[in-house]
């Protein structure tokens, strides 16, 4: 079989949006020798969901560690309602975003991997919300897909189902943290390649040994 790398992330983890540059490289670079498969780890669940209130102060602190680290910029109008937690009106959850996901992979399977860095750039630099249609609308005009056809599969409940599949098996896979990555190269048998963020340089070295590993058998 083709490797296949499984990329599981949360568009609303901001580890992720600091990694978005470096799985971006990384499905390029391999795009003819290696399948690539987003799934989507259900961080924030969307029943009961809470204010940004209730981790605003968590975030306040982790961005700036996350900049550090990846040299990615979160923008100002997220920003505000990290630092203005009593005016905003959000109510994170991971739910629409992965039910996005899973639309946009049936229609552009080859671009899911930049279609997740985008979903993290609308809402970690844009401050679009996530849990609102109209926030992805933009993102259909990129792609040249039409809105009608995509907001009818992202509404049904059959779209949903695929959404809790990908966060069941991200558990399965043990991704309990994110980002995490891991490579695929027989029905078994799975490598993992990075948990939590790592470097474009590390990320690559670990994918050429699994290649040369393989290779050799």
């Amino acid at each position: 079989m083709q490797p296949v790398i499984y990329y599981c992330y949360d568009a609303y983890c901001g580890w992720c949006y600091g990694f978005s540059p470096v799985i971006k490289k990384i499905a390029e670079e391999y795009k003819d020798k290696i399948s690539f498969e987003v799934l989507s780890g259900g961080m924030i669940p969307a029943e009961n969901p809470r204010p940004i209130a209730a981790t605003a102060r968590y975030i306040s602190e982790a961005y700036q560690r996350v900049e550090e680290i990846t040299g990615i910029k979160f923008g100002p109008d997220y920003l505000w309602h990290i630092f203005n937690p009593g005016e905003s009106d959000w109510f994170p959850h991971s739910e629409k975003a992965a039910i996005a996901m899973c639309t946009f992979k049936e229609i552009l399977p080859d671009q899911q991997v930049a279609f997740a860095a985008d979903l993290q750039y609308s809402l970690h630099f844009e401050g679009r919300d996530l849990t609102d249609n109209e926030a992805y609308r933009h993102l259909l005009e990129k792609y040249s897909i039409p809105g009608e056809a995509f907001y009818s599969k992202m509404n049904s409940e059959a779209y949903k189902e695929k959404a809790l599949y990908e966060f069941a098996l991200c558990k399965q896979l043990q991704a309990t943290s994110f980002p995490q990555v891991l490579i695929q190269v027989a029905e078994q048998k799975f490598y993992l390649l990075a948990k939590g963020y790592t470097d474009h340089e590390t990320l690559n070295d670990r994918i050429q040994s699994v290649l040369t590993e393989i290779n050799d058998l």
